[in-house]
């Protein structure tokens, strides 16, 4: 999906953030529970804003633009790519540089910028090309213009408000709580504008569904600077990955040493007594002192040939965790596939709900926002409260469980969806025929996205937890850009992705869907068998409180 989802119990999301001073009789308490207000509007906010453009973009391109169907599905499919890659990029400049406040300000003003060029193109008189008329480059400029600053400003701002919201509370149990709220509430605003905004495009105009998008945005930045006395805001540090850099180098310099044991580093930290880890113990020679190491004045002479005990740690529990992560970017290309050419069925479908309402091509993706919202609360107050009563010791669903269990229901909408086209092709059928892939799918989205957040939230480094967030949103774009890869090669070597799907045979791309999914919960069966947790344990919600 464009937007990046997840939140449960299990999901108990520890973090590196201290709690909050206390307060003074000079200074507002920061942070805490006063603050997630003012997030959560602002993320609302913001979704609501690019919910209106993003959701309705390939029905905008064909329309407005004059764009062929196909062509513009793999468009939205690369901008969706780029929003889903860009939170990485706003994790480290946080992380690292400027800090969430600032990254999330910005990027909500750039936003702001993406959707009044947007308005422009419909607006003003020669920014769009005529009915039958092919854009010009200069029209095109101002499109993608809006396109890049619009995707910059919802790829930096929606998985920072996440790390800064949880950043805000000290208990791991308040941050799961708080993270139920934020994909809750992100769901709801990702309903409200593929609805309401989406039947303004559709119905109204153009110009007032991006207007009410750049009134929601400008509304939820001013909402954010205005909590801003209350944000507790941790100072920026130097870049944890060049920490983790000097792992390898400093091991590879390292590497005629006969032994990965030794007088190790730990840095600072000196009651640190224990030693690395023996897997991937190659690493381990990179916080070994040898002679000419250590100054003196007991700093380090050469960082790039000595590292602490807790970097290399660092640096293999993120190794640890690629295979898992890898296994989740083909649990997500099906889905980049299915949302655009959803929507190219129901643009070939009946949409007359009545005599006088017709259904938005654009919006049937909120049934799987719908879904996913009420995904998240059930599991979190049904599921999981059942699941608990019915396991030996009362055992929480781990986030490998979460995983899993999405997986499964990710290929079953695959079939599903090949299903319904079948029939699709040989009768005109109501649009409501799409909804349930569009359900089963959402309900996938409700358990593997919880679960991958509250996995790499729990077992990244320390240093890392903004990345870990993050991460999520990476794997969706290199999802994207893989379906994009996906459609691409199918239209090359088969005649399955016409134009008019009508003459296509679009049922056997989801069934390749299906055989791409299945292996690859087979793949992800075998990773997470091998796979051991941080310190062998997982942290379930009440043990955090």
């Amino acid at each position: 999906m464009t937007s990046l989802h997840g939140g449960g119990n299990n999901t108990s999301l520890s973090s590196d953030t201290e709690a909050p001073p206390p307060p003074t009789a000079t200074a507002h308490r920061r942070g805490g529970w006063i603050t997630t207000p003012f997030i959560i509007a602002t993320l609302f906010g913001l979704t609501v804003a690019s919910g209106g453009w993003s959701s309705n973009l390939i029905v905008f391109l064909i329309n407005e633009f004059n764009i062929e169907r196909i062509d513009a599905a793999q468009i939205s499919n690369v901008v969706s790519g780029c929003i889903n890659f860009l939170p990485l990029l706003a994790a480290v400049a946080a992380d690292s540089l400027f800090g969430c406040f600032s990254v999330i300000w910005i990027s909500s003003l750039l936003s702001l910028l993406g959707l009044i060029l947007f308005l422009l193109t419909v607006a003003v008189d020669g920014l769009k090309p005529g009915p039958t008329e092919p854009a010009s480059g200069g029209q095109y400029a101002v499109l993608y213009s809006g396109m890049v600053l619009a995707s910059i400003g919802l790829g930096g701002t929606r998985f920072t408000i996440a790390t800064m919201g949880a950043n805000q509370l000290a208990k791991q149990q308040q941050q799961a709580t708080f993270f139920n709220w934020y994909f809750f509430s992100m769901y709801s605003a990702a309903f409200l504008s593929s609805t309401a905004i989406v039947y303004v495009e559709d119905n109204v105009g153009w110009r007032w569904g991006f207007g009410i998008g750049i009134a929601a945005n400008a509304l939820a930045l001013a909402l954010f600077l205005l909590g801003a006395p209350y944000y507790s805001r941790n100072e920026t540090r130097a870049s944890p990955f060049i920490g983790l850099l000097r792992v390898p180098v400093a091991a590879f310099r390292k590497r005629k040493m006969k032994t990965t044991t030794g007088d190790y580093y730990y840095g600072d930290d000196d009651d640190d007594e224990d030693a690395p880890t023996n897997w991937f113990s190659q690493l381990n020679r990179a916080a070994v002192k040898v002679d000419g190491d250590i100054l003196p004045n007991g700093s380090v002479a050469r960082p790039w040939k000595l590292c602490t005990v807790q970097q290399v740690e660092e640096l293999k529990s993120v190794i640890r965790i690629l295979p898992l992560w890898s296994s989740s970017i083909f649990l997500g290309t099906p889905i980049g596939v299915q949302l655009s050419l959803t929507i190219l069925q129901a643009l070939a479908s009946d949409r007359r709900l009545t005599s006088t309402f017709t259904f938005s091509a654009g919006s049937i993706i909120i049934f799987s926002f719908l879904s996913t919202a009420l995904g998240v609360v059930l599991i979190d107050r049904c599921v999981r409260p059942a699941w608990k009563r019915l396991t030996p010791g009362s055992k929480d669903l781990t986030p490998l469980q979460l995983i899993g269990i999405g997986h499964v229901f990710n290929f079953a909408s695959m079939a599903l969806s090949a299903v319904v086209e079948a029939r699709r092709r040989r009768h005109l059928i109501s649009v409501m025929w799409l909804v349930p892939q569009m359900v089963v799918v959402g309900l996938g989205e409700a358990f593997h996205f919880p679960g991958q957040v509250g996995l790499y939230y729990q077992e990244f480094p320390a240093c890392l937890k903004g990345v870990a967030t993050a991460m999520v949103a990476m794997l969706v774009g290199v999802a994207f850009y893989l379906s994009t890869a996906v459609v691409d090669f199918m239209r090359r070597v088969t005649d399955w992705l016409p134009d008019d799907i009508d003459e296509g045979r679009l049922d056997y791309v989801y069934w390749v869907m299906v055989v791409i999914g299945v292996a690859n919960f087979g793949y992800f069966l075998v990773i997470s068998w091998l796979y051991h947790y941080k310190n062998g344990e997982v942290v379930s919600k009440d043990e955090a409180a």
